[in-house]
């Protein structure tokens, strides 16, 4: 069943978990992703970039995939089908025509007015069709489709006048994490990501999640974070293993046998998350 952000954020943020947000890149990672989940009950994320869309092919192509293989593989638990950073009102609107249920508008290259303005049009689309919104505010820097950009912590009271101006359904602040691969320790704002939460009556989002260590993750949980990004850990997860099956089969040449040469190691990884992340089941 394909949901908005808050018919499962919201419960998770009472109870103190998380849920996986994983950002599928083909068919492949999206039916490996619904087969873990749905197997475990628990609710799911699917994110979608920018560059994942137009690898793929474009917003309904990826609607109709998933809509597919929720009804072809009897999927039963509730799967979020959500735009991750898009860059553009159009880009948004887009997506929501096409049938995702949530998007993420990301301004926050800009000032705060002016992220403000852009996240506010987006919502006033979005909340007339049932669509969730997330926003961010701050910048979290790192690489993600091959562009890197620097990092800049978001404040209070940049957090408090993005909300009520927009009545965003999810916040994600940058406070110390980023895209790809850490360059030393993780230093994450725990301090002030407890303060929004405590002020914040929206579930708040952690971008960046591989690499940090598992008991800032637990941390960040604890201090209100109850959404968790995931893209680059499954990629490193199943390539590492497609290349070890090609080093050994080489004279494989299906592509079928190839890609799927790393679903054991994406559900793997997948399931350790879900442990970590304390994801509870779906009554």
């Amino acid at each position: 069943m394909i949901v908005n952000l808050t018919k499962i954020l919201n419960k998770a943020k009472k109870e103190h978990y998380a849920i996986p947000h994983f950002n599928i890149n083909n068919l492949e990672w999206a039916k490996y992703i619904l087969e873990i989940c749905n197997e475990k009950n628990i609710p799911v994320i699917l994110g979608v970039s920018e560059g994942a869309a137009k690898y793929m092919g474009g917003y309904n192509t990826i609607s109709a995939m998933v809509n597919g293989l929720i009804k072809d593989l009897n999927i039963k638990v509730s799967v979020c089908l959500h735009v991750d950073h898009g860059t553009s009102t159009e880009s948004c609107i887009k997506a929501i025509d096409a049938g995702f249920s949530s998007v993420m508008i990301d301004a926050s290259k800009y000032e705060l007015e002016k992220n403000i303005a852009i996240t506010k049009e987006v919502v006033d689309y979005a909340h007339e069709r049932g669509v969730s919104v997330e926003a961010e505010v701050g910048h979290i820097g790192g690489t993600e489709d091959n562009i890197t950009n620097s990092s800049t912590n978001a404040t209070l009271e940049e957090c408090q006048m993005l909300y009520e101006n927009t009545k965003i359904d999810a916040l994600a602040p940058a406070l110390g994490s980023v895209h790809g691969f850490y360059k030393g320790e993780p230093n994450l704002d725990f301090e002030t990501m407890q303060k929004i939460n405590d002020i914040l009556p929206i579930p708040l989002v952690l971008h960046g999640g591989t690499g940090i260590p598992d008991d800032k993750i637990e941390k960040a949980i604890a201090c209100g974070i109850t959404k968790i990004n995931i893209n680059t850990d499954l990629q490193v997860a199943w390539s590492k293993a497609v290349r070890q099956y090609l080093s050994e089969n080489k004279d494989v040449y299906d592509p079928r046998k190839i890609i799927s040469s790393g679903e054991n190691a994406i559900k793997e990884r997948i399931s350790q998350i879900i442990t970590l992340l304390k994801t509870k089941e779906e009554s």
